[in-house]
């Protein structure tokens, strides 16, 4: 059994978040506009998710972490979303979020993008999920749906997970235009965040779309390293980083500040429905950028199987 531990976020109102995110994203974009609404419904396009929304019961688990990929990989360490949901006393939870293969089920390594309406006692699972790798072929982005190949709700070394009732619901929509500053959409939400609520850790999660522009994503190799990584640059190295073009679906979560959990305070998966996807970095294009995201607090802090020896490596 994976140790579980458990923490309560601060839980402003969604009024509050709007006007201190807008605040946020006014210094690092020309245009941004901050505003409480009624989620869109999520099983339609571009999203096309299990669920209708991103409400009820908002939680984030961060599970494993890097230090179980790098300096080297531990692939034993596989977990299941089903069991995650039960963790985290939600089963048949919505998932989104960010994480890495079981390499035992698919026998390389990738980029996971998870999006699993998990198994309750009524229902089995529905598996959204995309997975981003390396070509075989071109050596370029091969995007697949998960569930085209495999049947289970299977990763592997880490996960950063946003997890909710996938309910219709009041959310904040934000939508921001035109990069002015050095922070990607996500940091400049986080820090927002970490700025005005400080020592009260604040987390987040949900789904936006970068709808016009390139932005710079990352896919994992499908060897892991045979020789231990142990900088910031050593990783970069061996990652393989592409220029993907708009329209991406991204699925950040976010905590504002690690309350003392080791934690990966942000991070973000995208896919698309024109074959790219992968780890997002920062968008490439900010004269002509646009995002549109829709998000929720997360009322409470999972964190699943903290690695013992850790290190602040490959976080970004």
């Amino acid at each position: 059994m994976a140790k579980v531990e458990r923490f309560a976020f601060h839980v402003p109102s969604l009024e509050e978040l709007a006007g201190v995110l807008q605040k946020g994203l006014k210094e690092n974009f020309a245009d941004a506009q901050v505003s409480v609404i009624d989620c869109p419904d999520l099983t339609k396009e571009p999203f096309n998710f299990p669920a209708k929304g991103i409400c009820g019961k908002p939680r984030i688990a961060d599970v494993g972490g890097v230090p179980y990929l790098i300096p080297i990989a531990k692939t034993e360490k596989v977990y299941d979303l089903n069991t995650v949901a039960k963790d985290i006393e939600l089963p048949g939870a919505f998932i989104l979020g960010a994480g890495a293969v079981s390499s035992k089920v698919l026998g390389i390594n990738a980029e996971l993008i998870p999006i699993v309406q998990t198994k309750s006692d009524k229902k089995p699972a529905i598996n959204g999920s995309y997975i981003a790798q390396i070509n075989p072929a071109d050596k370029g982005c091969l995007l697949e749906k998960y569930s085209s190949k495999y049947t289970d709700c299977e990763f592997g070394l880490l996960a950063n997970l946003y997890a909710s009732e996938g309910q219709p619901g009041k959310v904040i929509e934000v939508k921001a235009n035109g990069r002015t500053g050095e922070l990607n959409f996500v940091s400049c939400l986080r820090q927002a965040l970490e700025k005005h609520y400080g020592e009260k850790p604040v987390g987040m999660g949900g789904t936006f779309i970068i709808q016009k522009g390139k932005a710079k994503i990352h896919i994992m190799p499908p060897e892991f390293s045979a020789c231990p990584l142990n900088t910031d640059e050593d990783v970069n190295n061996w990652l393989k980083f592409f220029e993907m073009k708009a329209p991406l679906i991204c699925q950040p979560v976010i905590v504002s500040r690690d309350p003392g959990f080791d934690l990966r305070v942000e991070h973000t998966h995208c896919f698309s429905h024109h074959g790219q996807g992968g780890h997002y970095h920062q968008d490439t294009s900010p004269d002509s950028v646009q995002y549109l995201a829709y998000l929720q607090p997360a009322e409470l802090l999972f964190r699943i199987d903290r690695p013992h020896d850790t290190h602040a490596v490959g976080r970004d």
